[in-house]
């Protein structure tokens, strides 16, 4: 656990991990409430008029040109012979809770002639580093719970694809607006008809909070990672508002 970014690894992997930990402590905390005060998430299901537009086959080509002349890499979208369209879209992974991976641990055979050790499978969590983004190439008929499943095939994450959604983000009058992504819906056609710009529309993939947690759902590996996890939250509220109260404190000790 870093001193200054709060990122958590595995003892064993911390010589792998290069992160700039330079910045002040509790720099990243601020960013974070800003985003909170900022972000509003609506959580609603219905689409907005734009997003429920339906286009024919001349207005789709002409989307897509007008697309590909606005962007500035080579991430294009093409249009294929029977009508769909094939691009990429860029998914930012704002995941709080560790995700489980498979580990393997290797052990010697106890039986004799059986020269190939056997695979014990074993998982292990930990936390994605923070502003992880990955981009897909996708159809325009690939749904969102199919990114979703794309996604965690990429990181390995073996979790149950229910407990993840997939969020759309916009950028209106100062206010950043999410919108939870229904299974069925086509990120890609989503992307094509906001264009290339990413404060008009981009894809965040984040737990799935449904209201009540359905703590079942989780191992007990997970559930003690979060216990642990709680507790270190718990603990840094704790010393934030000691440092607070003490802060006035002193400055009322000063004005008297």
């Amino acid at each position: 656990l870093s001193p200054d970014c709060s990122f958590t690894c595995h003892y064993r992997c911390r010589a792998l991990v290069r992160l700039d930990c330079s910045g002040p402590p509790g720099a990243g905390d601020e960013d974070d409430g800003n985003e909170q005060v900022l972000e509003k998430d609506t959580n609603v299901d219905e689409p907005s008029e734009w997003e429920k537009a339906e286009l024919d086959q001349a207005q789709v080509e002409q989307r897509i040109k007008e697309y590909n002349s606005q962007i500035n890499s080579n991430l294009f979208m093409s249009l294929n012979k029977d009508g769909s369209y094939t691009g990429f879209i860029k998914v930012q992974l704002k995941l709080v809770r560790p995700v489980s991976v498979p580990a393997t641990k290797r052990v010697p055979s106890l039986q004799a002639g059986r020269p190939h050790p056997q695979g014990v499978k074993r998982r292990t969590s930990f936390y994605l580093p923070k502003g992880t983004v990955k981009h897909l190439h996708i159809l325009s008929h690939t749904r969102a719970s199919e990114v979703i499943d794309a996604l965690l095939r990429k990181f390995t994450v073996i979790d149950n694809p229910r407990k993840f959604a997939l969020f759309e983000r916009s950028e209106k009058d100062e206010q950043v607006y999410l919108r939870k992504l229904g299974d069925d819906e086509q990120p890609l056609r989503l992307r094509l008809l906001a264009g290339p710009s990413e404060k008009v529309l981009s894809f965040i993939l984040k737990e799935n909070e449904t209201g009540e947690v359905n703590w079942d759902a989780f191992t007990l590996p997970e559930l003690h990672n979060f216990l642990l996890i709680l507790q270190r939250e718990e603990e840094e509220h704790v010393r934030r508002l000691r440092h607070r109260y003490a802060r006035c404190r002193q400055k009322m000790q000063e004005a008297l």
